[in-house]
Parts: C-alpha cells; structure tokens; sequence
C-alpha cells in the first residue's frame, strides 16, 4: 500500500465519519446522558463492532449480505427496532433534581455495570447496521494491492479507520456533555431527555432508510 492510498484513505474516512450517522448520534446521547467516561465505553463497543464487521467483510460476508435482500431487511429491522427502544427509555429516564446531581454524575460516570452496559450498547447499534458491512465489503478492497499481502494492509486500514471513529465518537460526546451541564433544571432536564430520544430515534430512522 503506497503512502498516497493511505492518505487517500485517511481522508475519506475522517469525513465519513463525521457524518451524522447512527454511531455519532448515539455518541451526542450517550454524552448527554453519561458523560464522557460513559461514551468512551459505548465508542469502544462501536469501534470493536466495527473491527468485528472489517474482519467479516474481508470474509465475504458483506457481499453475501448484499446479494440476499431478506437477511438485509431483516437485519436492518431488528436495528431499527433496537435504537428505538433505547429512544423510548432516554425520553423516560427519571429526572435529576439537584443541578450538583447532574454534575457529579457526569463527572464520575457510570458504575461497572453500567460501562458494561454501555459497552454492550454500542456493541449491538453498529452490528444491528446492515449498511456498515455491506459499505466496508465494497469500500477495503479500493485501497488493498492485491500484489501484497492482504492481512498487513487490513490491519493498517482497520485500525486507523477505528482511531478516526472514535475520535469523533468522543468529539460528538463532548458535545453532547456540554448541552447537558447547561441544562440542570427539571423542566430543562425533561427536554434533555427527550432531545436525547429523539435523537436514537432519529438514528433508528436513517437506519430504516438504508436500502442495497
């Protein structure tokens, strides 16, 4: 892989993931929600997800994905089913009603259980998109010389693809920190919460748009 393809590539992926997607809308939520120390635990499932799915598109599995219309429904239903439900449960969540509450829970972050939790979230909101592997089926072999090893030049691609993913993972969750602070009150932390369903709900809704 010659130094050019891999600026070539670094560059096209810093604007992909930029974009607003399924991944960097969960990421504004999750950062409004559980601080910066609970998004950095859903960017890791995210970004392992998405190493998992490098790894299965190198397979073929993303092109066999692509050839049966059934599986990629299904597929991208079951995740659109997912990120509404997580949608559902932010609108509802309890209402804090010091501003120090809200404060100290985005400081110190979630507990073991919910960074398990967390990290489980993001696990399942990039696996359950059908698009991601069909994407990177057709995206790595542009940038793989198929005169060199493949298995060095994956590894390159995956793990600076991953570095740049959760960069803005992490530059979304900041964000979303930032809004939190500023609304401390209950009628504010109402809105929050519903700002922060609508948004995983929104990312259920551009998932539901994915098509072949």
């Amino acid at each position: 892989m010659s130094t050019q393809t891999l600026v070539i590539f670094l560059t096209t992926c810093f604007f992909l993931s930029a974009t607003p997607g399924p991944n960097m809308l969960s990421a504004l939520s999750m950062g409004m929600r559980h601080g910066l120390v609970g998004a950095a635990w859903g960017g890791i499932g995210m970004c392992l997800s998405l190493g998992l799915l490098a790894g299965l598109s190198a397979l073929g599995v993303g092109v066999l994905l692509k050839t049966s219309t059934l599986a990629f429904t299904l597929f991208k239903w079951a995740g659109v089913a997912y990120l509404t439900w997580l949608g559902i449960q932010a609108w509802r969540a309890p209402i804090r009603e010091e501003a120090g509450e809200v404060e100290a829970a985005m400081s110190a972050g979630p507990d073991r259980r919910g960074q398990v939790g967390l990290l489980g979230q993001g696990l399942l909101i990039t696996l359950s998109n059908p698009k991601a592997l069909v994407f990177m089926a057709a995206f790595f072999p542009q940038f793989i010389d198929p005169q060199r090893p493949m298995a060095p030049q994956l590894t390159i691609l995956v793990v600076t693809m991953l570095m740049i993913e959760f960069g803005w993972i992490m530059t979304y969750a900041v964000g979303g920190r930032g809004l939190a602070l500023r609304l401390t009150g209950p009628a504010a932390q109402r809105w929050l919460n519903r700002m922060t369903g609508a948004l995983l709900i929104a990312a259920g809704l551009l998932l539901a748009m994915a098509s072949l």
